[in-house]
């Protein structure tokens, strides 16, 4: 069996945990009211604006033996860049305050999940942050399409309020092969074991995140 569908076979417990966040349920569901999806909105924006600095910190203490993984997270950093300001693009399309949610301090899951993934890469094994890949792009491709339709539908926003959703749902399908081919080639057994390890600290910190926003139907 490859690297890649063991680690889905791995976290699968923990990966459930995460999509039965009553929140996804209801986003799916096109139920889910305008200030819950600001809300997400504003904790995606205080993770994602950590995605290249997370890249470029992994990519700086990669060993030389994983030198092809150097050169595949300089590819995610040039597709990555920038992507948080789209959020705040969306926020406004929604009619909220983008530059509140700049200036905000995120909720406590979202900071703990940054932050556990900042120290995985400095005090652990670098590699450690495909295990974020794992959970935010796996997600992606599960729920982010499927809801954006939903949640315009139901909410009546023009589609210029999910740039974020729908470009991720259809790029993070292209990610996913990426990934999975990525991670095949990773055949030492401490590189796997930080990958599946953070992996389910980071399904379950996201869980929390999705658990910390407000239910409004």
């Amino acid at each position: 069996m490859d690297f890649h569908t063991r680690l889905q076979e791995q976290t699968a417990a923990e990966r459930e945990y995460l999509l039965a966040a009553p929140l996804i349920g209801q986003a799916l569901q096109g139920r889910l009211g305008l200030s819950s999806y600001l809300a997400f909105l504003g904790q995606a924006y205080h993770h994602v604006k950590h995605t290249v600095p997370l890249l470029m910190a992994c990519g700086a203490r990669l060993p030389e033996r994983l030198e092809w993984l150097r050169e595949a997270i300089a590819e995610y950093i040039e597709e990555e860049y920038g992507h948080q300001e789209w959020i705040l693009n969306d926020i406004r399309a929604c009619g909220g305050d983008a530059e509140a949610v700049r200036r905000a301090t995120p909720n406590l899951p979202t900071e703990l999940m940054v932050s556990y993934v900042y120290d995985r890469i400095q005090r652990g094994n670098p590699v450690s942050f495909f295990g974020m890949v794992q959970v935010l792009e796996g997600t992606s491709v599960a729920v982010a399409t499927r809801a954006a339709g939903s949640l315009q539908e139901s909410l009546g926003l023009p589609a210029q309020a999910f740039s974020y959703l729908t470009s991720h749902g259809s790029l993070d399908l292209e990610h996913i092969e990426l990934f999975k081919g990525l991670m095949n080639q990773l055949d030492n057994e401490e590189d796997q074991a930080a990958v599946v390890h953070t992996a389910k600290v980071v399904y379950r910190l996201y869980g929390d995140m999705f658990r910390s926003l407000p239910l409004t139907a």
